[in-house]
């Protein structure tokens, strides 16, 4: 169990590094405190997952460093209960000048394995980071990935009651970043409960049970994995207020609203709750009112399956339209295309941005604009999510 609770950190920032003598010779102060984490209070308990989402600088790193025992809190209390391994900074506790395999059985100590549950777990280890005769060579000659590799392998094998993951998955390939976050769903299933840091919202929902924003170092939300990423969508948009009252709250969208989406509509029919068969040629219309002149405007549309997974979601951006519209000008968007997609409920959001990503300037965002459930097939069934339409041959001889 981790139980963190009213847990603040600051760090000392000084104009130039002689300022940290002339503080202790002369007893004057020389820095100013800037606080990065402030009245941090949360539970995580047996088999629970808890992500941490946050722009950059939130705090969400150092509250890790914190859980872990790299940092040490200006106050508060962070208390834990059986082993913690932590995959928070890469490359933590290897010396860059041994071997691949010197690093696992000094990493592993550290970790506080002992050397006959070392011995026991090292060929499971070296066969889960699959670096094979590499494993031989200077942990300096490795690259980043390689690195990730054997210091995931290594944390997952020490069986913790809690695992704390940062950024550090990003940098592995597609292949073992698949294969990490199977072993992670495995580890919960049997009672482990973690801690997990990432900008992957997908990974976030699909692997945490609640989720908790950190913006300026506080906790700005603390919720369900799809109420905590849409809070964050809104909370990246900075949302600035400038146009009448009337139209802040556009069907319960968010955003500077210098552009604003009146209509949203699938063949035609603007219920929630509309019923279609997979397969079904469906045209998605959306329509705009631009508020002020705008420059490399962008409209797009995300679909979610009922566990908020994105399932498909493109935008003018990426299909290289370039709009710049008016003050005054109207918009009537259609996209054409079929619901190649599984029997299930599914969300529609649609946004309008500024630039490649929303990051630049979110204009009018709504979040589940329309709901809808594909309830039949139209043409021949399949299972899964899509329906990716091959072709086949068979030859019997």
């Amino acid at each position: 169990m981790l139980k963190v609770k009213k847990l603040y950190k600051s760090f000392r920032l000084y104009k130039k590094p002689s300022d940290r003598i002339f503080e202790v010779l002369f007893n004057s102060k020389r820095h100013t405190n800037c606080e990065v984490l402030k009245n941090i209070n949360f539970r995580l308990g047996p088999g629970e997952s808890l992500g941490v989402i946050g722009p950059n600088g939130a705090g969400k790193s150092t509250l890790l460093k914190l859980i872990v025992g790299i940092l040490l809190p200006d106050s508060g209390q962070i208390d834990t209960s059986g082993r913690i391994a932590g995959l928070v900074e890469l490359g933590t506790g290897f010396n860059p000048e041994l071997t691949g395999l010197e690093n696992v059985k000094n990493n592993a100590l550290l970790l506080g394995m002992s050397a006959n549950e070392l011995n026991s777990k090292l060929d499971n280890i070296l066969d889960f980071a699959e670096l094979g005769p590499y494993i031989q060579n200077p942990l300096k000659t490795y690259s980043s990935g390689m690195v990730m590799r054997l210091a995931f392998a290594t944390a997952v094998h020490s069986d913790p009651e809690c695992f704390v993951v940062d950024e550090a998955l990003s940098v592995g390939d597609s292949y073992f970043q698949q294969k990490c976050i199977r072993k992670i769903m495995d580890f919960r299933s049997k009672g482990g409960s973690l801690l997990f840091v990432s900008h992957d919202l997908n990974a976030v929902k699909l692997l945490c049970s609640n989720v908790l924003v950190l913006d300026e170092g506080e906790v700005v939300a603390y919720e369900n994995p799809e109420g905590a990423v849409n809070f964050y969508n809104k909370l990246i948009s900075r949302y600035k207020p400038s146009v009448q009252d009337s139209e802040r709250n556009v069907s319960c969208g968010y955003g500077t609203l210098r552009a604003i989406i009146t209509e949203v509509s699938m063949n035609g029919l603007t219920d929630n709750n509309l019923k279609f068969t997979s397969g079904q040629h469906v045209t998605l219309k959306i329509k705009i009112r631009c508020n002020d002149d705008i420059r490399d405007f962008v409209i797009g549309f995300m679909i979610r399956d009922r566990f908020g997974q994105d399932i498909f979601g493109t935008n003018t951006y990426l299909s290289e339209i370039d709009l710049s519209p008016k003050k005054g000008a109207a918009l009537d968007v259609d996209w054409n295309f079929d619901l190649n997609i599984g029997v299930g409920g599914y969300s529609l959001s649609v946004a309008l941005h500024r630039g490649p990503d929303h990051t630049v300037e979110c204009l009018h965002w709504q979040d589940a604009a329309m709901m809808f459930e594909i309830t039949g097939f139209s043409g021949n069934a399949f299972a899964g999510l899509c329906r990716l339409e091959p072709t086949f041959n068979v030859q019997i001889s």
